[in-house]
């Protein structure tokens, strides 16, 4: 039996009606891109069990055996990230960040990728904070797309690297949730990491928009102490 309710026919299904005027090598350049996604949320599942796991005691030698690979290779593999402390939505934000990385054909994962992933995640607390700033996602999405670099000639294969700008933004959302003395990272949390960026692209879209990074502070502190039950979904 099958671990998941899905099917190859399903996903050849999806794809031909989601593309249907779509030749075949751009239904392989589609299918490169969802076969990717599928692999980055593939990595992020075992990450999730294996950090519980190792809440509940497990040791990385009864991980590598659950696994089938070494101790050493399991630790190598699943050893906690920048991203540990990251909400499923923020996570699956940044998988859409990856995604409009290689969509652009761009080599590298900037700041304003970030931020488009944060519009993606209609389910996050970053996307309510953009729209009841803004009333049009379209506006938003408008202003990113005027900030994103020429796409580029060539999709990417594997694994994109974050540009430094990027990288900063993560660290920026780490200490931003520090700051307010939460215990998670949600997309709320990036979204004011990407405001205190300076002048990074998605910074200076944000600034554009009319946010600023005190009022944005108390917009997450007030709302997130009302919705405190459900943090971790934000």
């Amino acid at each position: 039996m099958s671990p998941l309710n899905i099917s190859l026919a399903d996903l050849i299904a999806r794809l031909d009606e989601e593309l249907p005027e779509a030749d075949p090598l751009a239904r392989i350049s589609e299918a490169h891109l969802r076969a990717q996604t599928l692999s980055d949320l593939g990595d992020q599942l075992m990450d999730h069990y294996v950090g519980k796991a190792k809440q509940n005691g497990a040791s990385w030698t009864e991980i590598g055996d659950a696994i089938g690979v070494s101790k050493q290779a399991a630790q190598q593999r699943h050893t906690p990230a920048p991203f540990e402390r990251f909400t499923n939505l923020n996570r699956h934000s940044i998988v859409r960040a990856q995604e409009a990385a290689r969509t652009y054909k761009h080599d590298f994962i900037g700041s304003e990728h970030i931020l488009l992933g944060l519009l993606d995640e209609t389910r996050g607390l970053a996307y309510e904070l953009l729209l009841a700033k803004t009333e049009s996602e379209a506006r938003v999405r408008d202003a990113i797309e005027e900030a994103m670099p020429p796409a580029g000639k060539k999709a990417q294969r594997g694994h994109i690297a974050f540009r430094q700008d990027g990288k900063d933004a993560i660290e920026q959302a780490l200490r931003a949730s520090a700051d307010l003395g939460h215990d998670w990272v949600g997309t709320e949390h990036s979204l004011l990491g990407l405001l205190r960026g300076e002048e990074s692209p998605a910074a200076r879209v944000l600034r554009n928009l009319g946010f600023t990074e005190a009022e944005l502070r108390e917009k997450v502190r007030s709302e997130t102490a009302e919705r405190g039950a459900t943090r971790h979904e934000q």
